[in-house]
């Protein structure tokens, strides 16, 4: 190419055939009624997070050396959209397959040995990633949760929000400040990754709480109240942890993208298959314009969508820079996805509120992801400064 970089190639179409025919096998086995009764109780999927890990999806971008299958992140994608096509939910196991990517990127070998194999085959859970906090929330280096080096101990005091399978973790990646703000020259420096061993902590100066959501999420507050972590837990060079989120949150840009990709074709299948179907005024609902321009018009997006998740996945596994794809993978696609279910609910009108046709679960479910794991508004800014040169808004 003119510019000198690597060409990028991007498979069209039904890639990864196989892997998505596997993922659809698993997903047959949790019907629409088994994650209703899962929403109505604010219950963990545990049956199908463990067939997704028996399976080896959970493990599949982890090297083959560390007892992964070595798969690049497109496949992670692929598998994600099939799970949200077939009208499940990834959002109980997904973070078992990027949150490790700090620990596989950034670790020693020491750490890789000691926890990737343990992640890859499910018997360590490494789904917790403890970032917000109730004060700071997207302002990342204003996060107050302090860890003080004491001897061979780091000792942690803080809080974090919003803290996503906690209760269902065996290991939490923690963002915390190791320098104070007030003594770095640059606000990004002075915070650092450490792993903290949940199954220790809980109890022994960890306490997690619950928060009641409106769709099944499993979330929760943590807090932190001197809590000993060995030394050789911190991932990377202490004072560095910033770079090394950033680095982990282009992968978790694409694979959630993913999920709304999923979460599109669901409700454009629903939403035609129902148009066809139901007969007002003695013809089908379908036919009319008032139908067919909304499902139309939002399913093209999605499509667009698809092809920026495809390239953001095609420069993340060449090793280039994708900030801004990922980024925007994200916002299209979960755009796309929430305006396909709102045309969704207006197509099944009044039915669309009935708990029977599972809508409104996965209405609820897609909207989510309009504003985690980052908001619009921040990926408008970030293009807006980055990518276009306009002044920094924030």
């Amino acid at each position: 190419m003119t510019d000198g970089t690597e060409l990028i190639q991007m498979d069209l179409g039904a890639d990864h055939q196989d892997i998505r025919d596997g993922v659809q096998k698993v997903c047959a086995d949790f019907p629409l009624e088994y994650w209703q009764e899962k929403d109505e109780a604010a219950e963990y999927p545990t049956e199908f997070v463990n067939a997704m890990t028996e399976a080896g999806y959970l493990g599949a971008l982890i090297p083959e050396e560390y007892g992964g299958a070595g798969l690049p992140i497109r496949a992670g994608s692929v598998i994600l959209e099939e799970i949200h096509a077939s009208g499940c939910s990834a959002a109980a196991c997904h973070a078992q397959m990027y949150i490790m990517g700090t620990v596989l990127r950034h670790g020693s070998e020491e750490q890789k040995r000691k926890y990737l194999p343990g992640i890859a085959d499910g018997s360590i859970r490494l789904q917790a990633f403890g970032v917000s906090e109730p004060t700071s929330g997207t302002d990342t280096t204003q996060l107050k949760t302090r860890a003080v080096r004491q001897g061979d101990h780091y000792v942690i005091n803080g809080q974090k929000i919003w803290t996503s399978r906690a209760k269902q973790s065996d290991l939490m990646l923690l963002l915390c400040r190791t320098t104070p703000l007030d003594e770095v020259e640059k606000r990004t420096d002075g915070l650092s990754t450490i792993l903290v061993d949940m199954r220790e902590a809980v109890g022994n100066g960890m306490e997690i709480q619950g928060i009641p959501t409106m769709i099944n999420h499993n979330t929760n507050s943590v807090f932190f109240d001197d809590l000993k972590v060995p030394v050789e837990n911190l991932i990377g060079e202490e004072g560095k942890g910033f770079r090394y989120i950033l680095d982990g949150m282009n992968a978790e840009r694409v694979l959630v993208a993913s999920e709304s990709l999923g979460d599109g074709r669901w409700f454009t299948e629903k939403a035609v298959a129902y148009a066809n179907e139901r007969e007002v005024f003695g013809a089908p609902i379908g036919a009319n314009q008032g139908i067919q321009f909304p499902i139309a018009r939002h399913y093209a997006s999605l499509k667009a969508a698809e092809l920026m998740v495809r390239q953001a996945a095609a420069m993340f596994d060449a090793g280039q820079p994708c900030g801004a794809e990922a980024n925007m993978a994200k916002m299209l696609a979960s755009e796309a996805a929430w305006e396909l279910g709102d045309a969704c609910m207006q197509t099944y009108g009044g039915f669309a509120f009935a708990k029977e046709y599972h809508i409104e679960r996965k209405w609820r479910e897609a909207r989510l992801y309009k504003i985690a794991p980052i908001s619009t508004n921040l990926i408008l800014a970030f293009v807006a400064q980055h990518v276009l040169g306009m002044p920094r808004s924030y």
